[in-house]
This record gives C-alpha cells, structure tokens and sequence, in this order.
C-alpha cells in the first residue's frame, strides 16, 4: 500500500540533545578511516580556527537517522520498515560539528513518492546546537521495496 502523500511536510518535535564528545568523534574516523588530525588532535583543530576538534562530514548521519525514527515508527505513515534500504544521503553545512556541541534535530518529510511498486520517503533533517544555530541539514532516501507477490 503506497505511503500517504498528506504527510509531505509534515515535522515532527526535536530530538533529545546529543552531546558530541571526542572520543565519539576519534572512533567514528578511525571506522571511517580517516586519519585528518583535526578529528582527534585538539591542537591541529585549533590551527584549522576550531574551538575543539571536529567530527567526519558524515559523523551526524547517526545522529539524524536516529532522530528520523520518530518518522519511521509513525504508525499513521505505516511505512514497513522490515522492507526499507538506504537510498541516499547529503548533507549542507553551516559549520562542522564539533566536540561538546549538543545538537537536536528536527525531522520533517519532504517528499512520498512511489515508483514500480516502492515507497520513496525523503527525511529532511535540521540540526541546531543548544544555542539554537542551525549548524547542519541532512536530507535522507528511505526505499521500502515492493511486496513480492505469492
């Protein structure tokens, strides 16, 4: 059954804030590989003009896909998540994330469409510090595949 095209726009409330420490920010770049001094060394942070070190571009997917679970598990959307991939991911910056920020995100659908039987669900989501500067937005596909038929 396609997803309900009524939820375009839909947001939901803030997450709980996230506080991003170091030795998150160290374990992520070394998963990713890669070893940029300013992810791990406070000092090399500092000369690139950071007050601390900063994390991996890609660092905040896990805190927005977190953070979109409250779209996922919307029992009104109905979306089957047991059938969904990851389909996309981007990111537009104000500034990096960095050690001791605590963020909060604001997931709202963009988009719900269907294509060849598949749900495409498009998750924005606007990431602000406690100051409530938005430092980053991170746009994500979900694709929940087509039932296969008996």
């Amino acid at each position: 059954m396609a997803l309900d095209q009524s939820f375009v726009g839909r947001s939901y409330p803030p997450s709980a804030p996230y506080e991003v420490g170091r030795e998150k920010i160290r374990e992520f770049a070394e998963a990713v590989g890669d070893a940029n001094p300013a992810y791990v060394d406070p000092e090399a942070a500092e000369a690139l003009g950071h007050p601390d070190v900063i994390a991996p571009p890609t660092f905040v997917f896990s805190i927005t896909y977190k953070a979109a679970a409250v779209v996922v598990e919307d029992p009104q959307l109905g979306l089957d998540y047991s059938r969904v991939v990851h389909g996309d991911q981007k990111f537009a910056y104000r500034r990096p994330v960095r050690a001791g920020d605590r963020l909060t995100v604001t997931s709202t659908i963009d988009a719900v469409k269907s294509m060849a039987g598949n749900d495409i669900l498009d998750i924005r989501g606007e990431v602000h510090d406690e100051a409530g500067e938005h430092v980053v937005t991170a746009w994500t596909k979900l694709v929940a595949r087509a039932a296969e038929e008996a």
